[in-house]
């Protein structure tokens, strides 16, 4: 039997326009409001400024070539440019790839290859690794994101491209792809993830009656623009919403502490590493942090006391949500106001859950925990060249199985427990790395936890604990021991510490276990 979790919140309609028209509904209204800035104030564009950009360089591109059909790398930390370039290629009818400006030569290869990018945009910083990497691509043009002076030989300066505005190129907005962020899914190699701009639109809707903006907001945007997170909750989500966007090329905890003093944030947007420092170190406290409203979390899961602790100490919300690059990228999401402990908020409007257990089949009730599935108009259109990835992702009826084990509890919120692939098997008995990781960051000597599975002759797996200390501090297995058997049955005991300078992270956040196992 079908056991379809709905979600409580009222369903709401999805207008059948283009991204770029969605993202730019607010310039009528509030023309002259910055709509995005960096945090230094070196660059700036109101609403209106915004838009006329984006369609100079719209029109710019397409009397290159640049057209439906055609995909253009975007390889750059966040700069307000981002939005220029992201939805200047969209408004030409062409799909952007968005592509994380630390990877290496190879990687930025693999990921053009595989998209067919025929032009990349990247900063100064970055053009080393972009002319090595346009090797046996498509690729025939580099353009910088710097003036015509600064333009290195053989590349284009941002600045020569703009051309005559133009409108949007017709597209079909339910099936065209706009954009194609890179996801390993629930398995396997990076594949490109086909979002359409329904897809995009329909998303920043269907959180509308969780995130509730009001007319005086600013935002801190220092989760990357490459990914889909920072891509669509932040630089989308927010100039849609009319919110002042700050951008930040990466996250500084003093930078973003000055940010929100002096420009008067009020909303964060963060990862758990990120509320892990604002829940504990000492620097904050001589920050002025009263304008914000509420912190929210995503992209891994966030540990109700950690949230507890940060939401203690600035004295406002710190909630989180749950999504996917798949997902485009939000599912779940708290709504101000009704946050439950250690959840990631309910099922987001317009989407169904499904809880399936991974080894029967069966669907699940509330309270029990099986597989995350999700149904809903932001489910992606499926994975580029790659109709086997896809088959296996999402099924004839439309439902993505998101790789992550969860319960839905009955106030309809739901609580991730683990990735099916992280899970340890302890002589048959499954350990969620999170619920360790949730448990021992609670240690006041330890600053920042990992955990994993090693092969045990005896046991199968075991999980073994990555710490890193407080600075000052020594943590010892028997400590975290000691506080793992106040809370939890003894199979899921550490058997193994090790004291690591740092966690391995990717730049959304997330713990980087492949790194951890091949230690």
């Amino acid at each position: 039997m079908t056991i379809i979790h709905a979600s409580p919140l009222p369903d709401v309609e999805i207008p059948d326009v283009t991204i770029t028209a969605h993202v730019l509904r607010k310039v009528v209204d509030v023309p002259e409001r910055v709509a995005i800035r960096d945090a230094a104030g070196t660059s700036s564009y109101t609403f209106a400024e915004l838009s006329t950009a984006i369609h100079s360089l719209a029109g710019g591109l397409a009397a290159r070539g640049v057209a439906p059909g055609k995909v253009v790398g975007l390889m750059a930390p966040n700069v307000p440019e981002y939005a220029v370039i992201f939805h200047g290629v969209a408004v030409a009818g062409a799909a952007v790839t968005t592509i994380n400006p630390t990877y290496g030569a190879e990687e930025v290869r693999h990921q053009l290859q595989d998209a067919g990018a025929s032009m990349l945009f990247v900063v100064p910083m970055f053009l080393e690794v972009a002319r090595a990497a346009i090797e046996g691509t498509d690729v025939t043009e580099i353009v910088v994101m710097a003036p015509s002076s600064d333009a290195a030989q053989g590349t284009t300066s941002m600045d020569d491209v703009f051309g005559d505005p133009i409108e949007q190129v017709a597209v079909d907005a339910a099936d065209h792809t706009v954009v194609l962020p890179y996801s390993s899914g629930t398995t396997g190699m990076p594949k490109g993830v086909m979002l359409t701009h329904r897809n995009l639109v329909a998303n920043i809707e269907q959180v509308k009656h969780a995130i509730l903006y009001k007319d005086d907001e600013v935002a801190l945007a220092a989760l990357p623009f490459f990914h889909i997170y920072g891509m669509q909750v932040l630089m989308n989500g927010l100039i849609a919403n009319g919110v002042t966007t700050i951008s930040m090329p990466r996250f500084d905890m003093v930078e973003a502490l000055q940010a929100v003093q002096d420009l008067k944030i009020t909303r964060f947007f963060a990862v758990p590493p990120i509320i892990l420092g604002l829940a504990k170190h000492p620097i904050v406290d001589q920050y002025d942090m009263s304008s914000v409203r509420q912190i929210f979390s995503g992209a891994a899961p966030l540990g109700a006391e950690l949230a507890a602790e940060a939401g203690a100490r600035l004295g406002c919300e710190v909630v989180q949500g749950f999504g996917m690059t798949e997902l485009s990228p939000v599912s779940h999401c708290t709504v101000e106001g009704d946050y439950r402990p250690g959840t990631s908020g309910v099922t987001a409007s317009n989407t169904e859950s499904r809880i399936v257990d991974p080894v029967s089949g069966e669907d699940q009730g509330v309270g029990d925990r099986g597989e995350l599935w999700v149904r809903g108009p932001q489910v992606m259109k499926g994975y580029l060249n790659n109709a086997e990835a896809t088959a296996a992702t999402v099924d004839a009826d439309g439902w993505l199985r998101t790789g992550d084990v969860a319960i839905i509890d009955e106030f309809g919120h739901m609580t991730i427990v683990d990735r099916l692939k992280e899970l340890i098997k302890f002589k048959g008995f499954q350990v969620a790395p999170a619920e360790l990781e949730a448990l021992i960051i609670t240690h006041p000597k330890v600053a920042d936890v990992a955990v994993i599975g090693i092969p045990d002759d005896e046991a199968g797996e075991i999980p073994k604990a990555f710490v890193t200390p407080v600075e000052g501090e020594t943590v010892t297995l028997e400590e975290i021991q000691e506080l793992v058997a106040a809370h939890l049955v003894s199979y899921k005991q550490i058997k193994v510490l090790e004291v690591i300078e740092a966690i391995p992270k990717s730049a959304a956040g997330k713990i980087l276990r492949k790194e951890l196992r091949a230690r």
